[in-house]
């Protein structure tokens, strides 16, 4: 059975409970748990960059806040059900190929992860991070919807 379970998380109301969900699967079958979230970059398209340090500085401040309060609170809901977590934060311009590493470096025998973050237009324009991760992992990927 599966001893390490990679599950990236977002954030967002139906990755947040993914992760609940994987921890109750890890904490069943006795397994230990790496959270992870992938912090994406800000990418901004303009012909007068002046003065954009400030806003790539605070939207990295901002990044890292709240990735830092996804992960304490996954940390608190694994404490909760007793399972073993190590909580990780990366900063990638691709999530998938990030989990799909992470999990490989970490010995991660299975990733369990959301259906869907994104909604609407961004998912549209960027496509499904699942998806990606479905077609490119050697590792199983259990998907909650």
């Amino acid at each position: 059975m599966y001893k390490h379970i990679l599950i990236p998380t977002d954030g967002s109301p139906i990755s947040t409970e993914a992760l609940k969900k994987a921890l109750d699967f890890a904490r069943e079958i006795g397994a230990k748990a790496t959270v992870l979230v992938v912090m994406e970059p800000l990418q901004v398209m303009t012909l007068n960059p002046t003065g954009m340090e400030v806003a790539y500085a605070e939207y990295d401040r901002f990044n890292n806040e709240a990735a830092d309060r996804i992960l304490a609170d996954a940390k608190e809901a694994a404490k909760q059900r007793m399972v073993a977590c190590e909580a990780v934060k990366l900063d990638s311009g691709d999530a998938a190929k990030t989990i799909v590493e992470t999990a490989e470096k970490n010995n991660c025998d299975l990733i369990a992860m959301a259906s869907h973050g994104r909604s609407g237009f961004k998912a549209f324009m960027l496509g499904s991070v699942t998806m990606k991760v479905l077609a490119n992992s050697k590792t199983p990927v259990l998907v909650y919807r």
